[in-house]
């Protein structure tokens, strides 16, 4: 977002304006309550200057993709699009009252939660990867939180569909963004996304970018220059483990093909830090299809169920009640059933005797 005031909010027919959100560069986000079903919700209508055919596909490209992948519990979801009634295109998706965009310079982010955003974000990233669209613009600002505190993936506007040999908007955001999209080698990929996802989590845990100097200059042409030579500078937290180092290490790696080969790879060496913590296992979801293509980068696939890689646990064995005494020690229901046993067998006997003896009496009485 900029400095920019918003614009004027658009008309669109079943929803009422409640205030401006925010400006950026592009485009202007409006919260608005829909009237059936009555709910609020952010409205994102493209400003009339920046009308251009490369800007509409931009516009275009994100309330596709976002279509596509929204069913994903960790990637915003939108409910509708189209032209307001001046003309401007717009996206109406879920609202969400806060982002990442400020608070990982703020505030001190515990590890345990920067995991478990870690594990999420990476499950968004797998499924958009599988989904055959590659994101781009991975970065804290585009972290949203919904109103029941979850983060979702946001600002698909320059995502890439894999294999597309149509011209595509070239756009980055030079802080997070990879050696060789920094270089101008590639315009994006996978590996260039799993760069992206290490330096947001490096970000969430530090309080800057990756390169970022804190008494350094910090122009864009240095930040090239730095992540050009992709040098990993360890955290400067001491609760940060060394295996948490490592992952985001690897997964900024200069060359892209010692990088994690998926984003569900780097997910799951943040759960296993997770359980080295003894901490709750966060889900790894993404869809469960195969890839359609026959190329394997490809990684296009179609939307398939959930799935979790979380264990199951084991299954509940029947446990038989115990009868303490006094003393509190369990009793053995199997000593108590075998001597009741004998004791009706005693009875049994007992009382056989008995008729037997009454019987003879009364043979012997009349003789």
């Amino acid at each position: 977002m900029t400095d920019r005031l918003p614009g004027s909010p658009p008309v669109i027919p079943g929803f009422h304006f409640i205030r401006p959100l925010g400006a950026g560069g592009f485009s202007d986000v409006f919260l608005f309550e829909q009237d059936r079903p009555q709910r609020q919700v952010a409205v994102k209508v493209l400003l009339h200057r920046n009308m251009d055919a490369e800007v509409l596909q931009m516009f275009n490209t994100e309330a596709d993709t976002l279509a596509l992948l929204s069913a994903h519990p960790a990637i915003l979801t939108i409910y509708q699009a189209g032209i307001s009634a001046d003309g401007r295109p717009y996206l109406v998706t879920e609202y969400c009252p806060s982002s990442y965009a400020r608070r990982y310079r703020e505030e001190y982010i515990p590890v345990p939660e920067v995991l478990a955003l870690g594990v999420r974000l990476g499950s968004a990233v797998e499924s958009s990867h599988r989904s055959g669209v590659i994101h781009r613009d991975i970065k804290p600002s585009n972290l949203l939180v919904n109103e029941i505190g979850a983060l979702v993936l946001s600002d698909f506007g320059i995502a890439a569909v894999v294999g597309n040999t149509d011209a595509e908007v070239e756009a980055m955001s030079v802080p997070w963004s990879a050696p060789e999209v920094i270089d101008g080698k590639v315009m994006g990929t996978v590996a260039s996304d799993i760069w992206s996802l290490g330096a947001t989590i490096y970000g969430l845990l530090a309080g800057r970018s990756p390169f970022e100097e804190v008494r350094g200059q910090n122009s864009s042409d240095r930040l090239k220059a730095r992540i050009s030579k992709a040098r990993y500078t360890p955290i400067e937290r001491t609760d940060i483990p060394p295996q948490l180092e490592e992952c985001l290490s690897r997964a900024m790696a200069k060359d892209p093909s010692k990088r994690y080969p998926s984003a569900a790879a780097f997910a799951e060496d943040l759960q296993r830090i997770q359980m080295s913590m003894n901490l709750p296992l966060s889900p790894l979801e993404y869809a469960s299809a195969p890839p359609l293509r026959v190329d394997p980068s490809a990684l296009r696939t179609d939307r398939g169920e959930i799935q979790s890689t979380v264990p199951m646990q084991s299954q509940r064995r029947r446990i038989q009640p115990r009868d303490y005494s006094a003393s509190g020690k369990a009793k053995d229901s199997s000593n108590g059933i075998r001597r009741r046993t004998v004791v009706w067998i005693v009875v049994g006997a007992v009382a056989a005797t008995v008729a037997v003896m009454g019987i003879l009496v009364v043979f012997l009485g009349g003789m």
